[in-house]
């Protein structure tokens, strides 16, 4: 993440994350009422996400001869082929590559670099970080697909904010912003808010008014032809999928963990540094 944001930068090049719920109106809707104080200060962020399906064994296959598997693979390392390692051949279902720790971190960093995204949005956090970790889960046993399970993790931000993401056994999906005059929740295709007078709530045109697009991929192209700014530009991404990645790694060692967001490293905790970091597999390398 570090590097692709400092290419972007060093290149100048215009850059998209797709993070699409940025171009949903309900999304910067809500994100707009916790801006400008409709509900009063936000002392809890509450996300929840679905939950991965259950742990599989993924028996060898051959390789398709329309895949270059070595190229899919990438750094990664190598492991045999099996279509529910990868994505299925027939249909656009959920790829299983999303339940394997060597590709992904599971749901905390699928939908959840989306909802995260969101809650970094609305607290204007999108250019740092937390300041502490925590999180439990349990992780499979048997099987291939590896990532965790159930789960719960607890962020604490700047200004006494306290950031929970949860699978949905435990919390509403969506996004629930919580302030001492109110909250409103925000889903996809789903807008609430108590008091319900918040849903009718005018922004007017001298507060605080969020980035609109109401397309994310028009978005993208508009601006490669104007060289402005995109909804969702490579430094945020890489900021939101740092806090996805961050409750894994607190999950996987069990601890509380502190969070340096300037340097993006862990306060004088070299175990969870390493986990910071993948060897590449040879020939393949970062420079």
């Amino acid at each position: 993440g570090c590097m692709l944001r400092d290419a972007v930068a060093r290149y100048g090049v215009v850059s998209q994350i797709g993070s699409w719920q940025r171009s949903e109106k309900n999304f910067r809707f809500a994100c707009e009422l916790v801006r400008n104080g409709r509900l009063g200060k936000v002392h809890t962020v509450k996300v929840g996400l679905p939950k991965d399906p259950t742990t599989r064994s993924l028996a060898p296959m051959p390789i398709p001869a329309e895949l270059d598997y070595d190229m899919w693979l990438g750094p990664a390392p190598w492991r045999p082929y099996s279509e529910m390692r990868v994505h299925p051949q027939s249909d656009y279902a959920r790829p299983g590559w999303m339940c394997v720790s060597d590709y992904c971190h599971g749901m905390i960093s699928n939908w959840g670099a989306h909802h995260l995204d969101i809650a970094h949005w609305g607290l204007g956090m999108e250019h740092s970080g937390p300041l502490a970790i925590a999180g439990r889960t349990t992780f499979p046993n048997e099987g291939q697909w590896d990532v965790h399970g159930e789960f719960y993790v607890e962020y604490e931000y700047a200004n006494d904010i306290k950031l929970i993401c949860a699978s949905t056994t435990q919390l509403k999906a969506g996004v629930v912003f919580e302030g001492a005059d109110g909250w409103v929740h925000v889903d996809r295709g789903f807008i609430d808010a108590q008091p319900k007078a918040l849903l009718t709530s005018f922004i007017g045109p001298n507060e605080t008014r969020l980035y609109q697009s109401s397309n994310h991929k028009q978005n993208f192209l508009e601006c490669i032809k104007t060289r402005a700014q995109t909804i969702a530009p490579v430094e945020v991404g890489h900021r939101s999928n740092t806090v996805c990645i961050l409750g894994d790694i607190a999950m996987g060692l069990g601890r509380k963990l502190n969070w340096d967001a300037e340097r993006e490293c862990f306060r004088d905790d070299d175990e969870a540094n390493r986990r910071l970091h993948r060897p590449a597999r040879s020939p393949w390398r970062l420079s």
